[in-house]
């Protein structure tokens, strides 16, 4: 299964160069968000609305190392949309493609085509 990861350029290049991406978030919350394609417009849009610098990152899950579980977006609410989230680094071995992702004109995002939901 695909899940997909947003970050910005720079980040991406630093993994590449190491061969791991690790998010503040690893170091913060344990664990490195993730998303499914359906669903990924949601925190891009959240959190990261207007930013023309990022990069989304499609990863086989079947290639990644870490523990990745699958849990409720708001940890309040345990019948919230679920996301993925994975338990240590990412090893770039497991990223099968990086695409531009820019914001629409009106800041919002959209999932790039040749990704399939």
């Amino acid at each position: 299964m695909t899940i997909l990861h947003f970050c910005t350029e720079p980040q991406w290049r630093a993994a590449a160069e190491s061969g791991w991406y690790r998010h503040d978030s690893l170091a913060a919350e344990g664990f490195i968000h993730f998303s499914e394609p359906h669903q990924v417009h949601l925190p891009a849009d959240y959190l990261m609305r207007g930013r023309t610098d990022l990069v989304l990152l499609e990863v086989d899950e079947n290639r990644v190392g870490a523990e990745i579980r699958y849990e409720p977006g708001d940890p309040t609410d345990p019948d919230s949309m679920r996301f993925p989230h994975l338990y240590g680094p990412l090893e770039t071995s497991a990223v099968v493609a990086v695409h531009p992702f820019p914001p629409g004109a009106d800041g919002r995002f959209t999932l790039p085509e040749g990704i399939a939901r």
